[in-house]
């Protein structure tokens, strides 16, 4: 592990002692509870929890956590899901930003504040990737064809999704005009992206680090400050004159009105997985880091992000009142 990462992770380590909890916690009356990942099965988000859930049971927990993939409509029919379900701390939702950036395109008609924040569990910056088989193999490149002949460049995304609201960035930053093409999910638009059925789609390096070694996919820049250390040769798009920041905070939470003792207890079985050493080193590899934060610190978060993200919502003309 890079000095850089291994910071990181030892920061993420003190964070989830930090926000640890000593209150008292009720073990849910279910012989199995399920966390529903509103994706399909295989893609980072699902790798990301899949991680999780495999420590956390390790530890004996009763009840044992099941993940369960209800894909469909960009998350949001497995996020209605659990919204709608019985607050019995018997079935809980991994959640990223579209839950509200799909809110903010109208695509939903919910957003976070529909569900009792558990805790905030990793962060992942975004790439943007490119096909081989696209006219073009750097950022500069892409950018001159775009503005040349605007929404000749094509792109991947699951519209009102993160996915989708990085390239409206993008847009904004370097007025340019994109063409887009809707896909369900993070396997369908990875599977199109390297297809060259798009000619562009934002991944990271937990889907793409292979990819991007083999040649069979061109990451145009990272959206982070400084460039990653899994991947030093792919550069900022900061470093490139486009301002964009971005990258996907992944946590866990309950269904609306869910009793306290039950948010605790789930709470503290997050809490206890993420200062597992086999766990970070887990999701550090994959190019994600640990990112802990207890149930009254991940709504805080929340609370801000969903501020940032209306506010640069309305600026670029997204969002849909």
């Amino acid at each position: 592990m890079s000095k850089t990462r291994f910071m990181a992770a030892a920061a993420a380590m003190a964070t989830a002692a930090l926000f640890g909890t000593t209150a008292s916690a009720a073990a849910p009356e279910c012989s199995t509870a399920q966390l529903i990942v509103p994706w399909g099965a295989g893609g980072d988000t699902d790798i990301v929890f899949r991680t999780y859930v495999e420590t956390i049971n390790k530890t004996g927990i009763e009840p044992q956590l099941q993940v369960v993939n209800v894909g469909g409509q960009g998350g949001i029919r497995g996020a209605t899901q659990v919204k709608d379900a019985k607050a019995d701390g018997c079935m809980l939702i991994a959640l990223h930003e579209s839950v509200i950036t799909s809110f903010l395109t109208g695509r939903a008609k919910f957003t976070y504040d529909a569900f009792e924040p558990v805790s905030l569990v990793s962060y992942t910056p975004s790439i943007v990737g490119a096909s081989t088989k696209a006219p073009f193999s750097d950022l500069k490149g892409m950018l001159e064809m775009s503005k040349k002949d605007p929404k000749s460049v094509t792109v991947g995304v699951t519209l009102g999704s993160t996915s989708h609201f990085i390239f409206l960035l993008v847009e904004d930053a370097t007025n340019t005009e994109f063409r887009y093409v809707s896909y369900d999910g993070t396997r369908e638009r990875n599977t199109a992206l390297l297809a060259g059925n798009v000619m562009m789609g934002e991944t990271n390096v937990l889907t793409a680090k292979q990819y991007i070694a083999e040649g069979s996919l061109n990451a145009l820049g990272i959206a982070t400050d400084k460039r990653d250390p899994l991947i030093p040769d792919v550069p900022t798009l900061k470093e490139q004159g486009v301002n964009v920041l971005y990258g996907l905070a992944r946590g866990v939470a309950l269904p609306k009105g869910t009793p306290a003792e039950f948010v605790t207890f789930w709470e503290q079985a997050f809490a206890k997985a993420a200062q597992d050493p086999a766990l970070v080193t887990s999701i550090e590899q994959g190019g994600s880091m640990v990112l802990y934060k207890n149930s009254p610190a991940y709504g805080t978060f929340l609370q801000e992000s969903y501020a940032e993200h209306e506010r640069l919502a309305i600026k670029i003309g997204m969002f849909k009142k």
